[in-house]
C-alpha cells in the first residue's frame, strides 16, 4: 500500500515540487481569500500615497480607529489596531496570563501556539459532528465550570464553517462573567456570514467586560500580506494595559491608511458577499446531491466536507484536486476532526465549476 503525502495549505512550494506544478497554475481553494483580490480603488490609492512611507504613523491611529469605529458600530475607545490578529493573540494572552484555557475546537493552531508561551494548561472542549458542530452552549457552561478562567472561540469556526448566533453568544458570555472566565472571539470570518448582525458578538462589547472581539482584513479584504488587525472590548483598563505592552508603531504607516480606505470601500463589500454567498449556496446546492460527501452548513467563505465513501480518503480527494490545479484544505492535521474531511473556499465562478467537475468524478 502507498502513503500518500500529507501538506498543510501553505506548503505550496513543497507541493508544486512534489506533483511537478508551477505556482502560478494553482487555484488556492486552501488559503481562504476572497478571490477577488485588493480592492482597484485601494490599490490606486496605495500607489497614490507610496510616500507615506516615508512618516511614521499616528501612534494612536485615531483616524484608522475612527473608521473602524464607525465600520463597527462600536465607540474608538474600544479599538487596538495591531500588526494582524496574531499580535493581538499574542498580547492578550501575555496581558490575561490565564492559568487554565479551554478552546472550541476543532480550530486554527495559532491560539495553541501562542498558549504554549503563556504556562497556560490547554484542553479542547469538541464541536460534535452529529450536531453539524453548532455549539450545545448548556453542555459547554457545564464543561466551564471545572476551574477555567479564559476560552477562546473561534466565529464562524475555521475549519467547520459553523457559527454561534450572537444570543448564544451573550448566554456563554453572561456565564462566564459569573465565574471569572475572559473570552476571546475571533471573527476573522465574520463578514462572509449570511447575516452578519446575527452572528457577530461586536456590540456584547459594551454589555460584558470580560470579552475582547479580534478582527482583521487578511480575508474578506484579501489582504493577509498587509497584517492588518484589530480587537475590540469594552474593558478599558485591559486594553490600556495590551497597548502599554505593544511595540510603538507596530502597524506601518501605509498599512493603517491602506486599512481605513479598506474599510470605507461600500462597493467592494456588496460586491464581495454577492459574489461569495450566492457561489457558496450554489456549491452547496450541487455538493448536496452527491452521496459520498456530508455537506455542513457554512457560515464563513469556505465549506467542509465529510467523505462518505468507503475507502477513499481525504488525502486521495486533495491529489485528485490537485493534479487539476486546484489546491484544497486535507483536514487530517486539524485536532478534534474524527474522520475523513476537505475543506475549500470559494473562489470565482469558473474554478468553482472545475471543482465540482473534479468531485463529481471521485
Amino acid at each position: 500500500m502507498t502513503t500518500k503525502m500529507v501538506f498543510h495549505g501553505s506548503d505550496i512550494e513543497k507541493i508544486c515540487a512534489y506533483y511537478h506544478l508551477n505556482k502560478e497554475d494553482i487555484v488556492k481553494f486552501g488559503a481562504n481569500v476572497n478571490p477577488l483580490g485588493l480592492s482597484a480603488s485601494v490599490k490606486k490609492e496605495i500607489a497614490e500615497n507610496i510616500d507615506l512611507f516615508s512618516s511614521y504613523p499616528d501612534r494612536d491611529y485615531v483616524s484608522l480607529r475612527n473608521t473602524i469605529a464607525a465600520y463597527c458600530q462600536i465607540p474608538a475607545e474600544f479599538i487596538l489596531p495591531g500588526n494582524g490578529s496574531s499580535e493581538l493573540i499574542s498580547l492578550l494572552i501575555q496581558e490575561r496570563a490565564p492559568k487554565h484555557t479551554l478552546i472550541l475546537g476543532p480550530t486554527y493552531s495559532e491560539y495553541s501556539r501562542e498558549l504554549s508561551f503563556s504556562g497556560s494548561t490547554q484542553e479542547y472542549y469538541h464541536l460534535q459532528e452529529e450536531r453539524n458542530f453548532s455549539l450545545d452552549v448548556d453542555d459547554l457552561c457545564k464543561t466551564l465550570e471545572k476551574g477555567y478562567d479564559f476560552l477562546i472561540i473561534c466565529n464562524p469556526n475555521n475549519p467547520t464553517s459553523s457559527a454561534i448566533m450572537q444570543e448564544d453568544l451573550r448566554k456563554l458570555i453572561a456565564f462566564c462573567s459569573g465565574k471569572n472566565i475572559f473570552v476571546m472571539i475571533d471573527e476573522t470570518y465574520v463578514e462572509f456570514a449570511p447575516d452578519i448582525n446575527a452572528v457577530t458578538a461586536v456590540p456584547l462589547t459594551r454589555e460584558f467586560t470580560n470579552l475582547m472581539v479580534l478582527r482583521g482584513v487578511s480575508k474578506f479584504y484579501a489582504a493577509p500580506g498587509m497584517r492588518l488587525g484589530y480587537g475590540i472590548t469594552g474593558n478599558r483598563e485591559f486594553l490600556a494595559k495590551m497597548k502599554e505592552k505593544q511595540t510603538p508603531w507596530s502597524l506601518n504607516s501605509l498599512g493603517a491608511f491602506a486599512g481605513k480606505k479598506m474599510l470605507l470601500d461600500h462597493d467592494y463589500f456588496r460586491r464581495a458577499r454577492e459574489l461569495i454567498l450566492g457561489e457558496r449556496d450554489r456549491m452547496e446546492t450541487e455538493l448536496k446531491k452527491l452521496p459520498i460527501f456530508k455537506v455542513y452548513p457554512a457560515y464563513a467563505n469556505f465549506i467542509l466536507l465529510k467523505i462518505q465513501k468507503e475507502g477513499l480518503t481525504s488525502a486521495d480527494v486533495f491529489e485528485a484536486c490537485i493534479k487539476k490545479g486546484l489546491m484544497i484544505r486535507d483536514c487530517s492535521s486539524f485536532q478534534c476532526l474524527d474522520g475523513e474531511f476537505v475543506r475549500f473556499c470559494i473562489m470565482m465562478p469558473e474554478d468553482n465549476t472545475r471543482l465540482l467537475d473534479v468531485l463529481k468524478q471521485l
